[in-house]
């Protein structure tokens, strides 16, 4: 199952802020999509009026039974009715993230950084769910999708702040944050 985000003129979020974080930006766009689908049609043609990003839901990686037994136990599903706000946050990592082996980046990821450990405190408040594209030929290798009540954005705050401090986050070369929140239609 293929997700995917689109920027445009319409769609259930309203932007209301997109800012790059560390690297080249996309165009402002005023809404987001979000959909899943079977299939999707690779690569994407650039427009000025839109931008796609695609995703796959995967296993989870560096992560051990242990912990992901708590995070199962732990983490609220998307699409509560009360999270009425969201964040699309797309990373890219460097080639020397990459090129070290899976038993390196778990040390860095979870040993050093605690992205595991230290993100439980915030759970089940911010609901998350993280979608592979590297391998997709996407512009970055993930997408992590965020959504929390207004009353948690602080909170959500403290989260991004405390995991961008990390040495994981030295790895990274393109980070776009998109914050949005839910249309509400009129009767």
């Amino acid at each position: 199952m293929f997700r995917t985000f689109r920027g445009g003129q319409s769609g259930g979020w309203r932007v209301t802020s997109m800012s790059p974080v560390t690297g080249e930006p996309l165009p402002f766009m005023p809404a987001l999509s979000v959909t899943d689908s079977d299939a999707v049609a690779l690569p994407v043609v650039p427009s000025r009026n839109a931008w796609r990003l695609i995703g796959v839901p995967s296993s989870l990686r560096y992560t051990e039974r242990a912990e992901k037994q708590q995070l199962v136990a732990m983490q609220a599903g998307l699409g509560r009715l009360e999270a009425t706000s969201a964040a699309l946050i797309p990373i890219r990592k460097s080639q020397a993230w990459w090129d070290l082996t899976q038993e390196e980046r778990r040390k860095i990821f979870e040993d050093r950084s605690h992205h595991i450990a230290s993100s439980m405190r915030f759970l089940p408040a911010i609901a998350r769910q993280l979608y592979h594209c590297r391998d997709l030929g996407e512009p970055f290798d993930f997408l992590t999708w965020f959504e929390f009540s207004p009353a948690h954005a602080s909170l959500f705050e403290e989260l991004v702040g405390m995991l961008r401090r990390t040495e994981e986050w030295s790895y990274v070369e393109r980070e776009l944050d998109v914050r949005v929140v839910k249309e509400v239609l009129s009767a």
